[in-house]
């Protein structure tokens, strides 16, 4: 149905208002967050609040010198906000697919550009890629999150999980790469024949190649990550 009278538009598209757990998913595109306390968020992922709710932009120092440093080294383009209070908030970025985890004493790696939001007690680290870091344009990095509570990450359109099986590498390409099981560890691997082989430009020559037992999120878009503006 394209056509609507005002009143059926509202009553199709109006929030829900139950109360819901704290993450929810107002739309497949739109997180809900049911505040009371404070949660992390994507910088300028806010897109609408109810309640009595301030952001504050993640300081320099917030979580130590060490997480400061490996940010430098990344490139990290994507900083963070805290919001804190009681209300209703409503985060999205980029008309992206969300997803959420409720993660349970796991562990769970998200490709920075890819994270949207998690609970004020999950316990996360930036982590550095033991071989050619920050070869792409940009820098790539990765949040690893582990604890009990709450994660959201974004795709464009539907995620693929790919299963890694011991004894069987699995490749991917990291603009596509969004998420993987903690205990997995990744390394980048070339190949220059590829490059006028497979895909649309000289990046895909640059590949993950992930080994041991666990699972890999991948999205069926090349995202071209930007450069640090902090």
């Amino acid at each position: 149905m394209g056509k609507y009278s005002i009143s059926q538009f509202v009553q199709q598209t109006k929030q829900d208002e139950q109360e819901n757990d704290f993450f929810e998913l107002e739309t497949e595109r739109v997180l809900e967050v049911n505040l009371n306390g404070e949660v992390w968020a994507k910088m300028g992922s806010m897109i609408s609040y109810t309640g009595s709710i301030k952001f504050e932009r993640e300081r320099m120092l917030e979580h130590g010198v060490g997480k400061l440093f490996k940010k430098a080294l990344t490139g990290e383009g994507t900083p963070l906000m805290r919001a804190k209070g009681n209300g209703r908030l409503y985060l999205a970025d980029q008309g992206k697919k969300v997803t959420i985890f409720e993660l349970n004493g796991e562990s769970l790696c998200v490709n920075g550009n890819d994270l949207l939001a998690f609970e004020n007690q999950i316990n996360w680290d930036i982590k550095l890629m033991r071989k050619m870091a920050g070869i792409l344009a940009g820098g790539l990095f990765n949040v690893t999150l582990q604890g009990t509570g709450m994660v959201a990450i974004t795709t464009h359109f539907e995620p693929l999980t790919l299963l890694v099986k011991p004894g069987e590498k699995v490749y991917t390409d990291p603009n596509a790469t969004v998420a993987w099981s903690g205990n997995l560890t990744p390394e980048f691997t070339t190949d220059i024949t590829m490059r006028t082989l497979i895909g649309r430009g000289s990046s895909e020559s640059i590949q993950m190649a992930f080994s041991g037992e666990g699972f890999v999120i991948i999205q069926p878009f090349e995202e071209v990550y930007l450069s640090s503006q902090q």
